[in-house]
């Protein structure tokens, strides 16, 4: 039989991988696959060299298929990192976010990640980002909103001074 190669292997190889990391479903045949490879009787570093993964990881696969059988190797929860906030400042925070950024004698009219980011420093001692500030909104269940222009509620000639295409009544020059 001829000899097949794949064109870019080096790339391909890291867009695989990525495919198989991108569902619940390929991680388990993944996981499968490893420890098959250890059944057929490779050690978990030659597996580990093939899968591109941690021989520690195989080890991890094939202890928790011995110990639960398949269960062991299907992914289960992944509950991440604890909140910064226990669940008083929980619900204190909610309450916070009702209210508008300038009760609490902040400049801004509606709060943002980088408005919240601040409050969570100064009003609860945590520290996060803006991105995970952004988090936090659609974990309470708020939704985006951006503040409307001003010039909506300007006067007609200030409109038209913002126009992109100007009519063809002459502008005025203050």
């Amino acid at each position: 039989m001829k000899r097949l190669s794949i064109e870019d292997s080096e790339i391909m190889q890291i867009a695989i991988q990525q495919e198989i990391t991108r569902s619940e479903e390929s991680r388990y045949d993944h996981r499968l696959h490893g420890v098959l490879l250890v059944s057929k009787g490779l050690t978990c570093y030659e597996v580990a060299d093939l899968l591109g993964q941690n021989p520690t990881t195989i080890q991890r696969w094939v202890g928790r298929f011995n110990e639960k059988g398949f269960a062991g190797v299907y992914e289960g929860e992944r509950p991440g990192r604890p909140r910064s906030l226990n669940e008083e400042q929980w619900t204190k925070l909610g309450e916070d976010l009702r209210k508008r950024p300038r009760d609490f004698d902040y400049e801004q009219n509606l709060w943002d990640g980088k408005m919240l980011s601040h409050h969570l420093q100064c009003s609860y001692g945590v520290k996060l980002g803006a991105r995970q500030s952004q988090r936090i909104f659609r974990k309470m269940g708020f939704r985006r909103r951006k503040p409307r222009p001003l010039i909506a509620k300007a006067d007609p000639e200030a409109q038209e001074d913002f126009k992109k295409t100007p009519s063809s009544r002459p502008r005025r020059r203050n």
